[in-house]
């Protein structure tokens, strides 16, 4: 099929908006290996500026992948149950509602979120100063994905069939749900871990809010970099926040069609 003027013409638009966005990574991830940023790749290559982002910034990488792994753990233990006990109760206006009350928090800013959270609990000391605090803010944000990405899994299989089945074989209700529900909810609880932990490790607005200058996550510790150190430090602190995201985000995409390959019905 010959390609006409209108591909070529939405071909470069495309590709011209693809440089306006992907361009300033690549400066960015440019900038965070030169001795110096002012002179360009003429002053040469160093790994100083990474090492330095490791030494000064280390413990808020550490603590944004703890609390990014305790975040996850959360968004298990409530998501999983949530989003069964909706694909159960069937395709009511209160169900409807509910599910539709459950993304609320996507709706409201992140200062908002982490506003009301203090604002409620933050006279506990105890809780206010450590990391549990910013954990709670990122669960209430990140919870709604896990949910329904579970959901879609399970609403796409005859579900009711095997609890059935399982049923007249004597397997009760615990059994039946980490045996058969869990299991085939596999795709929708890995793609859902793999987003809360992309978006827990990336959330700012919340994790400022809620951060003190010992609680300081990836994302505030690339604020303060950016703000009061070198342009290189700040960049070189990007470049360690991108080897750590991209991965996850490339992941979330790829693994609902590579698990349905996995597990899909073979011939």
């Amino acid at each position: 099929m010959k390609k006409g003027f209108f591909f070529y013409f939405q071909f470069g638009i495309t590709s011209l908006t693809c440089v306006f966005l992907i361009a300033p990574v690549f400066y960015t991830v440019g900038i965070a290996l030169m001795k110096n940023a002012f002179q360009g790749f003429k002053s040469g290559l160093t790994l100083e500026w990474l090492a330095k982002v490791l030494s000064l910034y280390g413990d808020t990488i550490v603590r944004g992948l703890l609390i990014a792994l305790g975040t996850l753990f959360i968004c298990i233990l409530a998501g999983i149950p949530a989003a069964y006990a909706l694909v159960k109760s069937g395709k009511s206006r209160f169900v409807s509602g509910l599910e539709e009350a459950l993304v609320l928090p996507l709706t409201v800013p992140g200062l908002s979120i982490g506003l009301g959270i203090l604002l409620t609990w933050g006279g506990n000391d105890w809780f206010r100063k450590s990391s549990f605090f910013i954990m709670a803010g990122h669960a209430v944000f990140c919870l709604p994905f896990m949910v329904r990405s579970v959901a879609a899994i399970l609403r796409t299989i005859p579900l009711s069939l095997y609890e059935e089945a399982a049923a007249t074989l004597g397997a009760g209700f615990f059994r039946r749900f980490f045996q058969i529900v869990t299991p085939a909810a596999a795709p929708g609880i890995l793609a859902g871990a793999l987003q809360v932990l992309a978006l827990s490790l990336g959330e700012f607005n919340i994790t400022w809010m809620l951060q003190t200058p010992f609680t300081r996550t990836l994302p505030v510790g690339l604020a303060d970099s950016y703000a009061s150190m070198r342009l290189e430090i700040g960049s070189a602190y990007t470049l360690i926040f991108l080897v750590l995201i991209v991965p996850l985000l490339v992941l979330a995409q790829k693994l609902p069609s590579l698990m349905a390959k996995v597990l899909g019905p073979k011939r």
